[in-house]
């Protein structure tokens, strides 16, 4: 009878030893979700935080900047002296900046007419080649603008 009665006992604690094993199991599980949802959504409000810095990065400009074309410059290159080169570009100023913009635009293509004259196909082939162009023809913009241009944009680049 002893064991019996040492049976149930026994059942009762291996039970009662289950159920507190299973809250606990419950409780590490849900605490455990809990931190893992917070940690989550730390590292999304973080990646929003940053898309909108970048969002912010890119509009540079305002209602009180302007978009002037400078047209259309087309010239031979120095060497070959057969091939020919089209450019068309355009400048971004202030609002105001200039009181009369169509001529610093003029005077801007001018510029530029002389000098992709001096180029070598040589010197504009590739990726790099386009991005030295760039690089001086806006160091060009903002040599005859006395630095007044805020930014220089190819609109298009063909060469025959």
């Amino acid at each position: 009878m002893a064991s019996d009665a040492a049976s149930p006992r026994s059942k009762l604690r291996w039970l009662l030893l289950l159920a507190i094993l299973t809250v606990l199991a419950v409780g590490v599980g849900g605490a455990g979700g809990l931190f893992m949802i917070s940690t989550v959504e730390k590292a999304v409000n973080e990646r929003n935080k940053l898309e909108e810095e970048q969002v912010q990065k890119v509009v540079a400009y305002d209602a009180s900047f302007s978009l002037t074309s400078i047209g259309t410059v087309v010239t031979n290159l120095a060497s070959p002296s057969d091939v020919w080169i089209r450019l068309e570009a355009s400048i971004v100023v202030k609002t105001g900046t200039f009181s009369n913009p169509q001529a610093v635009a003029a005077e801007i293509r001018q510029d530029l007419l002389g000098y992709l004259h001096t180029l070598s196909l040589a010197q504009i082939e590739g990726p790099s080649g386009l991005v030295h162009l760039r690089e001086d023809l806006a160091e060009r913009v903002q040599q005859r603008s006395k630095s007044q241009v805020r930014d220089f944009f190819i609109e298009t680049l063909v060469v025959q």
